[in-house]
């Protein structure tokens, strides 16, 4: 393994240590903040319930007043009801799902279990004491934190945020990340070209996509063609214009590699440039007053592969978010046989049974890093050390899931 390439691991443990400043906030009303990352702790300010609910339509009774077989029903109690009156012996009150229980009850009997004549109901199957009453602080109860911050916004954070009152809540902003791509071969979007050698620009717009799941807020630079002073002039400017620069293209040995020049020439200081992983060895990382530039291979499957593993995780820290992407264990069902000494990021089929993560590799073409299309219909990222040379079917393998990115 040549010298110039960090282990994988080392580079993960660099980036860690890397400052992103305090994490910027703002606040906005809930019904913006789908996808934000809390930038506070969300914290009950009540029990739930904050007292004894009906969690079915029935009676509210007094649990020892079954033995009396007939109780005699005061009225209804509905839902939203701040029902005050007090039950004594033989009395019972109908109670709907939702309802604040009465006071001297502490059981709800079914409707399906009694039948009502006259005022009366006769109880025809008895119930265990508290049936169907929810206690004090069921749910969540006063002080307790339910959401922590870091957390990614959902529907089920929308939900529990909206349901203790909050109009506006404290999110992370979102980092700003300028994507461009090199190459002279390169094609935007719209171009087009009697060179049957051109390539179709792909890159750029993968990655601002995972840039986006991701929280951040992107500026698409396009594309620049293979020369100094235009990628140096559009470096400038990305620089400027943003948090984070994420280019493709121009990071390996060849005479057209400009980047790994350009980088230091802006005065970024070179992290580390050449991890000992496939794909993408010859990544780049650099960094200046809180800045940084990733700049990453060209090939489409290595720069997605390297986006996942380190632009998200340093958008991830913008935003104070502990870990970028989901990694599960899973079975491996085939054997897998590594190609380098490198620590391999192989596309798999990812799926669940019985409660288990399995992976394979049916349907996966084996060739270069340009085959992005091994990541369709919803794969996972197979991780193998660079120890492992040989995985037998059965091992358990780790796996970044990629569904829902």
């Amino acid at each position: 393994m040549s010298k110039q390439f960090i282990p994988y691991e080392t580079s993960l443990d660099m980036l860690e240590l890397l400052d992103t400043g305090n994490t910027k906030t703002q606040r906005v009303a809930i019904t913006e903040a789908l996808g934000r990352v809390l930038a506070e702790d969300i914290v009950a300010s009540q029990n739930d319930p904050r007292f004894p609910t009906a969690s079915m339509d029935g009676y509210a009774i007094r649990y020892e007043d079954q033995e009396l077989g007939t109780l005699r029903v005061l009225g209804d109690n509905p839902a939203g009801n701040d029902e005050q009156r007090t039950l004594e012996e033989g009395e019972c009150i109908k109670t709907f799902t939702g309802s604040k229980m009465p006071q001297g009850s502490d059981t709800l009997i079914p409707i399906e279990n009694v039948t009502f004549e006259e005022g009366y109901i006769k109880i025809n199957q008895s119930v265990p004491r508290g049936f169907s009453v929810r206690p004090v602080g069921e749910g969540y109860k006063k002080g307790e934190v339910l959401i922590a911050k870091g957390t990614k916004i959902g529907f089920v954070e929308t939900g529990v945020i909206a349901a203790l009152g909050k109009v506006m809540v404290s999110v992370a902003q979102k980092p700003r990340v300028s994507v461009l791509a090199t190459g002279s071969e390169i094609l935007d979007l719209g171009e087009c070209s009697d060179n049957p050698a051109a390539i179709r620009s792909s890159n750029n717009y993968t990655i601002e996509a995972l840039c986006r799941g991701a929280g951040a807020e992107v500026l698409q630079m396009g594309t620049v063609k293979d020369d100094r002073q235009s990628i140096l002039e559009q470096f400038q400017n990305a620089v400027e214009s943003s948090d984070i620069v994420i280019s493709t293209g121009g990071v390996s040995v060849g005479d057209y590699d400009f980047v790994k020049d350009i980088v230091p020439a802006l005065g970024f200081e070179v992290v580390f440039h050449g991890v000992a992983i496939k794909p993408g060895r010859h990544i780049m990382l650099a960094q200046k007053n809180g800045k940084f530039i990733l700049a990453l291979p060209g090939f489409p499957y290595s720069s997605s592969v390297t986006t996942i593993l380190y632009a998200l995780p340093l958008i991830a820290k913008f935003q104070g978010k502990d870990s970028a992407y989901k990694i599960v264990e899973a079975k491996l069902c085939e054997d897998f046989k590594k190609r380098t000494p490198f620590s391999e990021f192989r596309a798999c089929n990812v799926w669940v049974e019985d409660g288990s993560y399995y992976c394979d590799f049916k349907g996966k073409k084996v060739g270069s890093s340009a085959i992005l299309v091994n990541m369709l219909n919803g794969a996972g990222l197979m991780m193998a050390g660079s120890e492992d040379a040989f995985l037998e079917s059965g091992t358990m393998v780790r796996v970044i899931v990629l569904e829902g990115f």
